[in-house]
């Protein structure tokens, strides 16, 4: 059998990583996890805390989220009702699509996003529909562009603001005209705000869910991994009424029983004592943002300012290239990965992602091998 046939060509064609890759594919912060994080989950184990918890996740470290999401979001929660630990944030996606959708169901979410959500989408029985941000607009999600998509079948909005891939961020503005119009139709929101510490320039984060008529329509998702630099310890939660939180641990307590101790005590650790170690980070990303931002746009690549995450998506178009073209051969000629824009869906063909959660010589040594591809790629084309 002649298993290279089977292999998808977008794969195939791709070289493996060679050395001295400086890769900005990965979403990953390059920060160890907070110490004293980290000593809160070996004092855990020390002290034999390794059974199971509550389905629903350790009263503390619910108390503790409850206590978080309403200084930080200005949202009240119930501990007891409205609150549950997940194993990261894919996992109270997966949670909340499955508790809400039935075959056929459309669920709306903007595109480019996070690589899992129309798969998830899918994998609940649902029907994906993308709706289409653009860079004229910093690639905010707009109501106009969103009530073009509603049809009678729509059940679920999902946002993820900040966002990955493109670092975009909602106005408040906005987000009320978006706010009414989930109101009008009766759509449910899912809202992923798992990069909503990380904002820049002094941009307040606005959760949807802190809008009038909104907190008993939506489903607000969050977690560790990128703020606290936690990823390893997959954790996260869902805060929603409690007949939503109540369906979800159905499912829940069926897949998984409850998110790992170990984890769950480093992460009262961190929302109790981790707000500087946060803010440490929040400032280093800053600076890198400013660096990579001001190198894309000096070699002529139109790379717009995000203020959230840690993420860069700037315009290729001037190369010639198509998205995958240009990160494939970046990564071949130059050692540097970079993730295609159609890899978070048609509306990215054009664009790239780079992370900039490496450190500021790595994004140094990258920026300047990059713009050597750039110049290289130009004269080509124009020698043609």
């Amino acid at each position: 059998m002649n298993l290279k046939k089977h292999i998808a060509h977008h794969v195939r064609d791709i070289p493996r990583s060679g050395k001295n890759v400086i890769s900005l594919g990965i979403g990953e912060p390059d920060f160890n996890t907070p110490w004293h994080i980290r000593e809160a989950a070996i004092y855990s184990l020390e002290k034999g805390r390794t059974g199971y918890t509550s389905n629903l996740g350790l009263p503390k470290l619910r108390e503790a989220i409850a206590d978080y999401v309403f200084a930080n979001f200005g949202i009240r929660y119930e501990s007891q009702t409205e609150v549950l630990v997940t194993v990261g944030v894919s996992e109270a996606i997966d949670l909340a699509l499955r508790a809400l959708v039935n075959p056929g169901d459309e669920v709306l979410y903007h595109e480019p996003c996070y690589v899992s959500y129309s798969p998830s989408i899918t994998l609940a029985h649902g029907v994906p529909v993308s709706i289409p941000t653009f860079a004229r607009d910093n690639f905010r999600l707009t109501a106009t562009e969103l009530e073009k998509k509603i049809t009678g079948a729509s059940k679920v909005l999902m946002m993820n603001f900040p966002c990955n891939p493109t670092g975009a961020t909602q106005t408040r503005e906005e987000l009320e005209k978006i706010a009414a119009l989930c109101v009008r139709h009766d759509l449910v929101v899912l809202t992923d705000e798992i990069y909503s510490e990380l904002t820049y320039e002094g941009a307040r984060h606005v959760s949807i869910a802190s809008l009038p008529g909104m907190r008993e329509r939506t489903i607000f998702l969050h977690g560790f991994s990128k703020a606290f630099a936690m990823t390893g310890f997959r954790i996260g939660y869902a805060c929603a009424p409690a007949i939503l939180t109540e369906a979800m641990m159905k499912i829940h307590q069926y897949g998984i029983l409850c998110a790992s101790t170990t984890a769950q005590d480093a992460a009262i650790e961190a929302l109790e004592q981790g707000a500087p170690d946060v803010e440490t980070m929040r400032r280093e990303y800053e600076l890198r943002r400013n660096f990579v931002v001001s190198s894309f746009n000096e070699m002529g690549l139109d790379c717009f300012k995000p203020f959230g995450s840690f993420y860069v998506f700037p315009s290729i178009a001037r190369t010639g290239l198509s998205s995958q073209e240009f990160s494939v051969r970046l990564l071949k000629e130059k050692s540097v990965a970079v993730v295609p824009g159609t890899a978070f869906g048609a509306s990215g063909e054009g664009f790239v992602r780079a992370c900039y959660a490496t450190s500021h010589e790595q994004l140094k040594t990258a920026m300047t091998r990059i713009a050597e591809f750039v110049r290289e790629t130009k004269a080509a084309r124009a020698a043609a």
